[in-house]
Formats: C-alpha cells, structure tokens, sequence
C-alpha cells in the first residue's frame, strides 16, 4: 500500500471543499485504518506499507506493527511505484503488487485475484479505476517503461498503460473496477455505497462518518 502521513492542509486538498483540512484528514486516517483491514484479508502474502514522507515511519509503525515498511522514494508517482515494485522482486518476491490508499471499500478478493493472475500467466495485473487511472497494479517482473513513461494522475492513465503495454508485448490482466475517494462526487459515492454496504465493510470510514451527527457536509 502506498500511503502517507496525514496532515491538515496536505492530505486529500481535492475534498477541501466541502471538508475542512482537519476533516480531509481524519477521514484519510479511517481510509489507512480500512485499507489496512482489507490488506489483512489477503494471506499467503508479506503486507508492506511504503510510506511518505521519509520521516513518517514511527507513525505508520505505531498504525500497523504486524505490517513491514519501507520508505517511497523518487520525484514522481511513476518512478515511486517502479522502484517499488522493482525492489520487492529484487528482495524475492516472484509476484509484486501495489495498491492505493484511497478505496476503503474496495474487496479483498480483488487484491487476492490480482495474485491469481500473476500466477496464471498475466505479466502485469491493473485495477481499473472508474477516473481513468488504476487503484492497483502487479507485475512478475520490472514494468519501468509502463510506470515511467505513461503520465500519471490524468484521465488516460489506465488507457496509455495498456497501449503502451499492447505496444511492447506485456500480457496485461484487468480486475474489476472500482473507484478512489479525491473529489466531492466520490466522497458521495463512498457515502451511498455505505448506506446499504453490510457492517463489516469500512469500518473505521462508517463510525467516523457516523460520529459527524448529522453535521457531515453534502
């Protein structure tokens, strides 16, 4: 899971309005606490929070100390989760999976199928997201040119990862879509799915809504 520190005024600013940057924040920190829940849901895998900033690891040791850390590094998205991937295949992992920390409902058994297509044969393994991007991807082997080349955080991201994919011969599998809370729209969207989701899901995003008694903006 990529993830970083909360913070008002620099965690989830897309939401600020209609949230505060206190509110934006202590929603992110349930989305962390659910993300983490749904990671523990998939076995037979390490679970690693790669972090940011550099100097948060206290906080993410003290928020998960059944998970294994390591520190994100490069200037852009593409570089962090290249070189992320790449060092856990490195270390020895024949399979390497990446996911958002923004989906707090997203189903376990998606991350579990991602693995399941990795071993199947799929040389890279993507989560369709519903804004163009993806809230996973897996790869067996260094994808660089698919993580560096194509641009990220813009709506064409999944499309330009699978041309460029289709363009050097990478075997690509898709998951299901799903969907990552950054805009008002998709704060609303998670708030519907939760009216009528069961009690397991989202846990810690549905009592922090919840405890807003009624003053929530919509």
């Amino acid at each position: 899971m990529v993830a970083k520190q909360p913070a008002p005024g620099q965690t989830k600013t897309r939401l600020c309005p209609p949230l505060t940057g206190e509110l934006a924040a202590e929603l992110y920190t349930c989305f962390l606490a659910d993300t983490l829940d749904i990671m523990r849901g998939v076995s037979g895998v390490d679970h690693v929070i790669a972090y940011s900033p550099e100097d948060a690891a206290g906080y993410f040791q003290g928020l998960a100390p059944d998970f294994g850390l390591t520190p994100q590094r490069g200037a852009s998205l593409g570089e962090r989760l290249d070189n992320l991937l790449t060092a856990a295949l490195a270390a020895g992992a024949h399979q390497a999976v990446v996911m958002d920390s923004d989906s707090p409902t997203l189903p376990p058994a998606y991350i579990a199928a991602a693995f399941d297509h990795l071993a199947a044969g799929a040389d890279v393994v993507l989560g369709p997201c519903q804004d163009g991007g993806y809230y996973l991807i897996g790869v067996t082997g260094p994808q660089p040119r698919l993580l560096r080349e194509v641009p990220m955080s813009t709506p064409t991201v999944l499309r330009d990862t699978l041309a460029l994919a289709a363009e050097i011969g990478v075997r690509v599998a898709l998951l299901p879509p799903w969907y990552d809370v950054d805009t008002a729209n998709e704060l609303a969207h998670l708030r519907a799915e939760l009216a009528t989701a069961g009690e397991e899901v989202a846990v810690h995003t549905r009592r922090f809504i919840a405890s807003q008694n009624g003053a929530w903006p919509t």
